[in-house]
């Protein structure tokens, strides 16, 4: 089995692509919404969550991907970045102080 990914640099390439069209859709200042603690990061960890359980429940417990060894192994590689991506992401964003949040003694 050979499974094509594209190169760190690559990544990163499209990353910056990226960034910069948010950055002309909604100015210099977008990931200031999206930064660990707040709703915007919220809501990756929140749909980080929901795909993970979505490719666990629909995909990994699916009776054609069981049947075939190749299949059930990538998706579990998927199903295992998407909880480290959880994790990684829920790290960082609930221990930030939030602000309005509960005071800490």
């Amino acid at each position: 089995m050979n499974i094509e990914s594209l190169s760190p640099s690559e990544v990163e390439r499209d990353r910056q692509r990226l960034a910069q069209e948010l950055a002309a859709e909604s100015g210099e200042d977008w990931a200031e919404g999206y930064r660990p603690g707040s709703a915007g990061c919220h809501e990756l960890l929140d749909r980080t969550a929901l795909l993970t359980d979505m490719l666990e429940r629909y995909l990994l417990a699916h009776p054609a991907c069981v049947a075939r060894p190749e299949w059930y192994l990538l998706t579990e590689q998927a199903a295992a970045a998407l909880r480290e991506l959880y994790q990684r992401v829920g790290a960082e964003h609930l221990t930030v102080d939030q602000p309005n949040g509960p005071a800490t003694e």
